[in-house]
């Protein structure tokens, strides 16, 4: 029997252990899109304790404690952080068999080197040690990624935002590479006209013009699309339930603008309308700067009326038609020469298939993988859900062209995602080359891994990136070399 989170934690036969300890662990991390905040980087926050490192906008575990019975003052409520801790910690037994269980321990092992396992029992002892380390310079929000020795960020940020972190950051050499992600969901959002009205004011503000007409809107959007790009942006993304592709012509534009704009909900057709109007503008805009166009697909937001707010655990999988949309969308920008590199991400694996088949259909010279079917997100990203998208990957498409894999978290705790995707890869090749699907040439094999874990994503996105020092390296080796050295208890 092997000890919980031991150095063979996910990987089951001996190639599978070489490939993830002469290979991938060596690798750095980019994390091309995730929800952490430039401005804690910018600023090197110290969070005061554990809580507000680790519990702070997580509503994967705020879901997981509403599901435990637990009160909502202890998520998003005013409940003390020694409090809210300690109902994290009457939870994380009951997690079993979740990821959260996993990255839970993942995190307090490889940042904190704590080997508890966290309950009502050990939970003041992980609380104040975490809190106590937090407090050193090791810990602050740089120091946390370097210990994980990541090398590029990309946030995700609103086309009005300033970008005022993103811009002191570029003039300092700091080891890492932090780049905006420019993210236009709510120019399209003309379901609820008065804050679509709000947002247009707010938009046209930031672009220095009034809004008073679609192509008003475009343009505020491409003078803000532009300043993104002078400020390192090199990705753009979306998060829609199902791409449209209404036939309309300008003066239905301009209607459904208009009308909006007078304060009057849009029917459900008008809304696929301007939104298949605006997402091709966008992607036109994408192309021509060069961009990465991501898609995150199929997931139903916000389904509970009381919920405290968006992004606090009320979403969930959602079973929308998607192939028509995508193939009519990605057809027509590749007809008119305007299709970029693109990345398809859908939340419901009844999808992988079809999106690992769909990137076939428009891949060309000289970019390879140049339309990628996106690592397992949200809800997926799990052992079941990461080998899913790996499968379906491979089996349609090229799997040593993936970009691999995100943390898409508001966390800093959470890149230890990144080890859990790279040893369920490893594992996965590694069991094919033990049941003789495969070679046993793990250079050829390690090779490929390096590629997905690190390699594919440098190239295909093409940051500027500053590397890390080789002490950082070291250190995230030496962390993982010694984790088996006591059992945890």
């Amino acid at each position: 029997m092997r000890e919980f989170l031991d150095q063979s934690f996910l990987l089951k036969t001996i190639a599978a252990e070489i490939l993830y300890h002469e290979y991938a662990v060596e690798m750095p991390i980019i994390d091309y899109h995730c929800h952490l905040s430039a401005e804690d980087i910018a600023t090197d926050r110290r969070f005061q304790n554990l809580t507000q490192a680790w519990l702070e906008g997580d509503h994967y575990k705020w879901r997981a404690m509403r599901m435990n019975g637990i009160e909502e003052q202890y998520c998003t409520g005013g409940a003390t952080d020694q409090d809210k801790f300690d109902a994290w910690a009457k939870t994380v037994p009951y997690t079993i068999m979740n990821p959260l269980y996993h990255w839970t321990h993942l995190e307090l092992l490889r940042y904190f080197e704590i080997k508890r396992i966290l309950n009502p029992t050990t939970s003041q002892r992980i609380y104040q040690t975490g809190t106590e380390l937090l407090q050193t310079s090791q810990y602050s929000c740089r120091g946390l990624l370097d210990q994980m020795n990541v090398h590029v960020v990309c946030t995700t940020n609103d086309p009005v935002e300033n970008l005022c972190a993103h811009i002191s950051m570029s003039k300092e050499q700091m080891g890492l590479t932090v780049v905006p992600g420019f993210r236009a969901d709510r120019a399209s959002q003309i379901m609820n006209p008065i804050s679509w009205r709000r947002y247009m004011s707010d938009l046209g503000a930031s672009a220095q013009l009034n809004i008073e007409s679609p192509e008003g809107l475009l343009e505020a959007l491409q003078k803000r699309h532009d300043f993104f790009a002078e400020n390192g942006c090199m990705v753009s993304d979306h998060g829609e339930e199902q791409i449209f592709v209404e036939e309309y012509s300008s003066s239905d534009i301009q209607r459904i603008f208009d009308s909006t704009m007078a304060g009057h909900p849009p029917t459900f057709q008008e809304t696929a309308i301007f939104k298949s109007w605006l997402l091709y503008e966008l992607a036109k805009m994408d192309h021509a700067a060069g961009w990465t166009q991501q898609f995150h697909l199929s997931a139903m937001r916000n389904n509970n009326s009381r919920a405290p707010g968006p992004d606090t655990g009320y979403d969930s999988i959602g079973d929308f038609a998607i192939a028509l949309g995508v193939s009519r969308f990605l057809d027509r920008l590749h007809k008119d020469g305007q299709l970029g590199r693109t990345i398809l991400y859908s939340v419901n694996p009844a999808h992988n298939e079809v999106l690992a088949s769909m990137c076939g259909n428009f891949c060309e010279h000289p970019i390879p993988g140049k339309i990628q079917f996106g690592t397992a997100w949200w809800f997926m990203d799990q052992i079941d859900g990461m080998e899913r998208q790996i499968t379906a990957f491979a089996n349609m498409g090229l799997i040593s062209r993936f970009v691999g894999m995100l943390t898409d978290s508001r966390s800093f705790l959470s890149f230890p995602r990144h080890e859990y995707f790279r040893r369920i890869l490893c594992n996965m090749i590694g069991t094919q080359v033990h049941n003789g699907e495969l070679p046993y040439d793990l250079p050829w094999l390690g090779k490929i891994i390096q590629d997905i874990c690190y390699n594919n994503a440098r190239d295909f996105f093409r940051f500027l990136i500053d590397s890390n020092s080789s002490e950082s390296d070291q250190l995230m080796e030496s962390k993982i070399a010694t984790a088996s050295s006591e059992p945890f208890q």
